[in-house]
């Protein structure tokens, strides 16, 4: 069972105000690795660009003002892309801000009928095997943009890319698209961050205030603007630029923002549509909440129920004014935890920045090249997959390591949610196999000859295989006992089982003898009601 939600004996250890050293350079960064995300995702989904900012600004200003998640972060998510896309096809796009409103009402009774629990059950060998691929994807995926092959958009964690290209042909093709300039960016941005990596570093209190991150950020916009200056054969274009959308004066703030279609609350594909986004919204955060739990230093645990209702209102006050659906999102999050956050102050610092960088300064962010980001992301996705993690997973045996690899490899070749659906199915086997294997325990005694049959705590319809196994191997002429003493529950499944057995027994001569086991064919009895029945010999 998972623990209680996690308190220090000491409250001001993790205060907002004694951690904003830590929380503010975090939340820049996240804010940083954010603005490309939001775009791109907003591009992939069909919807205006400003939709995607505004779905960013609340999921780092309305979300923590509810959520409990320390370190998580949330956002437009890739894992919504194809459904917002169709579902915009379909509707228009102010009826699907509708729709959208109605999935956080959704999630909100979610949270209440305490649904968060659906998080506890997930292996941690493939939540490990979800962070480990989400690594690799992220790798896979930024090595182009650090070339200057931007054709995919930020964000996008499908191996199948929307262009027809896959992940594996983006990484050939980038070949023909290289750009020197936006390589240097990469690799002084790169030696940047690894530098800030050191020890001797790290020591610095500097550099403990000033995180490499921005400082890569900084440096890789000035190497933009002097290319274009004084090296135009490198200069970048803006393509291989952060692009937000620049508003010009009241009438385009007004433009920036879309408000709901509610007169078209009796299309039944609304409340369809809502229902989709709902669940998928809801498995994506509740995922993320388990590995951005699993990365967080301090062991600290979200609150499950009330992180959905969080989800869901920050869905309704994104879509109110233009917004796509959020969801806690892993690439930021565990930015976040890697940028040093130690509170959820750093997603409030990173919802502020989006909101004034928006709105106030979006030609300085533009000139912000996507290489820069690319090593942020990729150091990141670095400190997800290191050799390390698969070597450890090995290690601790197939049991361990089969569902973390085939999770591992499921995400990078197809997405998120079918990773982890396939290392759910993997690790479900695994579970099946040791209850085949261990459903029963068969003890012979060779003192007097007699085989006891002793029945595990819990026998259920998992445990019919290893049962018949056991009683068919058992020979004529035997003296069994089969004891249920020990077990608490006992289903139809195994009681037909046994009951065939009896009959069996007489005529191959075997002397049986059942303890704690109620009449065949009766209902289910816990261990208290079968311990009033008497020993049977058959």
């Amino acid at each position: 069972m998972k623990p209680a939600p996690w308190t220090s004996d000491n409250e001001d250890d993790f205060s907002i105000w004694r951690n904003l050293k830590h929380d503010i350079p975090a939340g820049i960064v996240v804010f940083l690795v954010a603005v490309p995300l939001c775009l791109g995702i907003a591009m992939a989904s069909g919807a205006p660009l400003s939709s995607g900012i505004i779905a960013g600004i609340a999921g780092g200003l309305v979300v923590p003002l509810i959520s409990r998640s320390a370190l998580g972060v949330s956002g437009p998510a890739a894992g919504l892309t194809v459904i917002v896309y169709e579902a915009i096809q379909n509707l228009g796009f102010q009826p699907f801000l509708l729709a959208v409103i109605l999935a956080g009402v959704l999630q909100i009774g979610l949270g209440l009928l305490r649904a968060g629990i659906v998080g506890y059950y997930f292996p941690s060998a493939v939540i490990s095997g979800m962070l480990a691929g989400i690594g690799l994807i992220i790798i896979l995926k930024q090595i182009p943009h650090a070339v200057g092959y931007d054709s995919d958009w930020e964000g996008d964690i499908a191996y199948q890319e929307p262009g027809g290209e896959t992940t594996l042909h983006a990484l050939v093709d980038m070949f023909g698209a290289f750009h020197l300039g936006a390589t240097v960016i990469a690799l002084v941005s790169l030696g940047i961050l690894i530098l800030w990596e050191q020890g001797f570093m790290k020591r610095q209190r500097i550099f403990q205030l000033i995180q490499g991150p921005l400082v890569a950020v900084i440096t890789g916009a000035l190497l933009h603007l002097a290319f274009r200056h004084w090296a135009p054969d490198l200069a970048l274009d803006p393509r291989h630029l952060v692009q937000l959308p620049l508003a010009n004066g009241i009438e385009g703030l007004r433009e920036f923002f879309t408000l709901p279609d509610f007169g078209a609350y009796d299309q039944k594909a609304i409340y369809t549509t809502a229902a989709v986004i709902a669940v998928v919204a809801s498995i994506e955060t509740l995922l993320c909440v388990e590995a951005t739990d699993k990365l967080d230093p301090f062991k600290r645990v979200t609150p499950t129920n009330r992180e959905l209702i969080a989800q869901g209102v920050g869905n309704m006050a994104s879509a109110l004014v233009g917004g796509l659906p959020i969801t806690q999102v892993i690439v930021r999050s565990s930015t976040n935890i890697i940028a040093g956050a130690r509170t959820r102050a750093s997603a409030w610092v990173h919802g502020i920045c989006l909101a004034v960088a928006a709105l106030l300064l979006p030609h300085w962010l533009n000139q912000i090249p996507l290489a820069t980001l690319a090593a942020i992301l990729l150091v990141v996705g670095y400190k997800l997959a290191k050799p390390e993690l698969f070597l450890q997973f090995y290690r601790r045996g197939w049991y361990q390591f089969a569902p973390f690899a085939v999770t591992v490899v499921g995400l990078v070749f197809t997405d998120l949610l079918t990773g982890v659906g396939i290392g759910m199915v993997t690790a479900l086997f695994f579970i099946l196999l040791e209850h085949y294997k261990c459903g029963v325990y068969l003890h012979e005694s060779h003192e007097d000859g007699r085989i006891v049959l002793r029945l595990s705590e819990q026998v259920t319809f998992l445990n019919k295989a290893n049962l018949l196994r056991t009683l068919d191997r058992i020979p004529p002429h035997a003296e069994v006992i089969i004891d249920a003493s020990a077990t608490r529950y006992i289903d139809h499944d195994a009681l037909e089982i046994i009951e065939n057995f009896s009959a069996e027994a007489a005529a191959k001569h075997i002397k049986l003898t059942l303890i704690g086991l109620p009449g065949a064919g009766d209902e289910p009895h816990t261990s208290e009601e079968r311990h009033a029945t008497a020993e049977t010999s058959v």
